[in-house]
């Protein structure tokens, strides 16, 4: 699977709700950097952590509006090795309610074709509304 092909089913298994098919596009020693959940380490910690993600929103929509892939080689990486880039819009509704709107930028190093690496940036003011009751 290709690193575009990898982006795109990122973001659609995202939106359907599909959080094991999701976790399917991370290698088993992923890291992930991820602004509200902080450091993530190992494909069995991000499965249990996404299992709550049902429970979290009664919608999710992350679309992505851009999307860059490295064609060029591996710039001095290991052989394999892709970076890429997502900007995206994010519109979600949280358990209690409340709207969430943000824009979200996604970098990832895709390793033989899983997904070794993940950060994402965003404004987290918007997601406050997730520790309201």
């Amino acid at each position: 699977m290709d690193a575009r092909h990898i982006l795109t089913k990122y973001y659609e298994y995202a939106n359907a709700g599909d959080w094991d098919r999701w976790c399917d596009l991370f290698a088993d020693d992923q890291v992930m950097d991820e602004q509200l959940a902080g450091h993530i380490e190992g494909l069995d910690t991000l499965r249990s952590m996404m299992k709550g993600m049902g429970d979290m929103y009664r919608v999710f929509r992350n679309t992505p509006v851009h999307l860059i892939v490295n064609t060029q080689g591996p710039g001095g990486e290991t052989p394999g090795t892709v970076k890429a880039a997502a900007v995206s819009h994010l519109s979600a509704v949280s358990a209690s309610g409340a709207a969430i709107e943000a824009e979200v930028m996604n970098f990832f190093k895709i390793v033989d074709g899983k997904i070794a690496y993940m950060a994402n940036f965003h404004d987290t003011v918007p997601f406050q509304v997730l520790s309201q009751g």
